[in-house]
């Protein structure tokens, strides 16, 4: 199966927006598939708002497409979720990748808005719904426990029909939700080997349900610097997530030296069966970054499965 490599975002490591979207259009013109953004409302460090930056990216890309990695549905409406995605996906020409989920339970958003986690899988299950009822066209009356809705439709609809709808997490109601509802799954910081059992799982709910999953719409990613495993900036990275993770074996979710490293971790990720990728550069400044994604478009990018041209 092929392999189509993306790059994500966390927070915002760029001098400026004009150094941003000098990163944006290095990624345009150089073959990267799709640009991710991670979902944060509050912090202290800079953190861009995801569907600002989807509606942002529609306009000043030609080529790449872009997706939320993944959209906390807990601090939003399924009608303004669906319709903002609608928009994007209609102005963009089919370039947007939506993927959704509960989101980090120990995020500070929860915090900052008050907002209680309890609840949110049954939350995320009927928005969710809702959400793929409108871009297939449907008028929405809904009396659920969470939302109700009457007489509501959008339009334009989606250029792609139907429009993806990727689903994050890997907790077993995470899997029935993915094999219930989702067209894809992304992975958030397992590795290779936690991943493979993750997929045959979500392929046997999607069987369950009735359905089958496209094999090619199952991703991951992992974060990359061309240098050495003892680089500062890939020691302040890991620290940072095992803070934050205590409880994972985060040894797969950094990638250093070249080429010939990352590329074997896509391989191995490959054969527990994922095939789309958001990789994160790790770059201190604005030309560290350039030269981090340069690197990996002239070396990486050409040496992965590629698509068979149709003759």
């Amino acid at each position: 199966m092929p392999v189509r490599a993306g790059l994500g975002l966390a927070e915002f490591p760029f001098s400026d927006a004009a150094a941003f979207w000098k990163w944006i259009d290095l990624c345009d013109a150089g073959g990267v598939d799709s640009m991710w953004q991670s979902d944060r409302l509050t912090g202290p460090q800079p953190f861009l708002e995801a569907m600002s930056l989807m509606a942002a990216l529609a306009g000043r890309t030609r080529r790449l497409k872009f997706g939320m990695n993944v959209l906390s549905i807990g601090f939003r409406e399924p009608l303004v979720i669906a319709k903002a995605c609608a928009t994007i996906d209609f102005l963009s020409n089919g370039r947007m990748l939506p993927a959704f989920g509960i989101g980090n339970l120990n995020s500070p958003d929860w915090t900052a808005t008050g907002l209680p986690t309890a609840g949110q899988g049954g939350r995320t299950d009927e928005a969710l719904d809702i959400i793929a009822a409108l871009w297939r066209g449907e008028t929405v009356d809904t009396d659920g426990k969470w939302f109700k809705y009457r007489n509501a439709s959008i339009a334009p609809l989606p250029v792609q029909k139907p429009l993806p709808l990727w689903i994050g997490g890997s907790s077993p109601a995470a899997i029935r939700r993915t094999g219930r509802i989702g067209t894809g799954w992304s992975a958030g910081l397992e590795s290779p080997a936690q991943v493979a059992p993750v997929v045959a799982a979500i392929k046997a709910a999607a069987i369950a349900a009735g359905r089958e999953m496209d094999p090619e719409h199952f991703g991951a990613g992992f974060f990359y610097r061309f240098g050495p495993a003892d680089d500062p900036q890939v020691e302040a990275r890991r620290v940072g997530l095992q803070k934050a993770y205590p409880q994972r074996d985060l040894t797969d979710i950094i990638v250093t030296g070249g080429a010939a490293e990352i590329i074997q971790r896509v391989a191995d990720y490959h054969a527990a069966g994922i095939t789309k990728f958001i990789l994160r550069p790790l770059g201190r400044g604005d030309e560290d970054i350039y030269d981090q994604t340069r690197r990996l478009i002239e070396t990486v990018l050409p040496n992965l499965p590629q698509p068979k041209i149709p003759v």
